[in-house]
């Protein structure tokens, strides 16, 4: 199989917390000519299900994935999974999961910004958010905007719905890991020296995250990352050497509600990129 040379392994559709719905995605990556891409949305199957339903044997590749939200004791972790048996009880199991764990916290800062501020929605406005697959804080932003209470989702963010810390449930790394090996996929660390909020890991730090997360059975590093710089590309090629590890490339597009685009992963083509990511590719291409 020849691999496209214009790859994205990491965007969002309205199944999670993205604005374009799959159908719109698959659009969309056809216009900015990438030839292989793979819907990584939060915790959820649903969009690479509506994907495989509409693409057409002459469409880009598609590989299915997701990005499951994981924390621990030393912090909060997205792990990518690619080319995983979507219809496997252990996938479908971490994302219920996940799921479940989501809708608490929605609820719970639905009250929080009721009782401290005031902010109120129509009951119609509520049961429609709920309804979502993986309502997020760009959902409830957006309904702030629309009643006038703040002018961008980054506002409503960073001045009202993160006052407040809620006690988190979360998956734990080893859960994803575990789940994404055990429906026959490769598990992937996204953006690898990002952590919670504006945190950035780097060297022994980012190793000792690493190879903890090696002993799980991580399996590769998204070293081509939008906003990466040079020096943070490097160092993620440098641990893939070094742990003999995966490497992919991913955007991170969500539409409207981030400024990233599609393709943007600092990674002009395959061609431009090391073994590892093509190893990757024809790895995960033959599942």
């Amino acid at each position: 199989m020849t691999i496209p040379e214009i790859i994205d392994l990491h965007m969002h559709t309205t199944v999670s917390d993205g604005t374009d719905t799959p159908p719109e995605i698959l659009t969309r990556v056809k216009e900015a000519g990438i030839g292989l891409f793979a819907i990584t949305d939060h915790d959820a199957l649903k969009g690479c299900a509506q994907i495989r339903a509409v693409r057409k044997d002459d469409d880009p590749l598609f590989i299915n994935g997701i990005e499951i939200s994981c924390k621990d004791e030393d912090g909060k972790y997205h792990i990518l999974g690619y080319g995983y048996d979507p219809e496997a009880e252990a996938i479908r199991a971490i994302v219920e999961k996940g799921h479940g764990f989501r809708m608490k916290k929605t609820k719970a800062r639905l009250d929080f910004l009721n009782s401290e501020f005031g902010f109120a929605f129509t009951r119609e406005e509520t049961e429609e958010l709920l309804a979502r697959d993986n309502p997020g804080k760009p959902h409830i932003g957006n309904l702030m905007i629309k009643h006038g209470y703040v002018k961008t989702i980054q506002e409503a963010i960073s001045g009202y719905i993160d006052k407040r810390r809620f006690p988190n449930e979360y998956i734990r790394p080893e859960e994803a890991i575990e789940s994404i090996l055990s429906s026959g996929g490769i598990p992937v660390l996204a953006h690898p020296a990002y952590g919670s909020g504006d945190e950035l890991i780097l060297g022994d730090e980012m190793e000792e995250r690493l190879k903890k997360l090696l002993g799980f059975g991580l399996k590769g590093l998204e070293a081509y990352y939008s906003g990466f710089t040079p020096r943070l590309i490097a160092e993620q090629l440098a641990f893939a050497d070094k742990y003999d590890l995966y490497v992919t490339a991913g955007s991170d597009y969500h539409g409207t509600n981030k400024m990233e685009k599609l393709g943007e992963h600092n990674l002009a083509c395959v061609s431009d990129g090391v073994p590892q990511l093509k190893r990757f590719l024809e790895t995960v291409l033959t599942k």
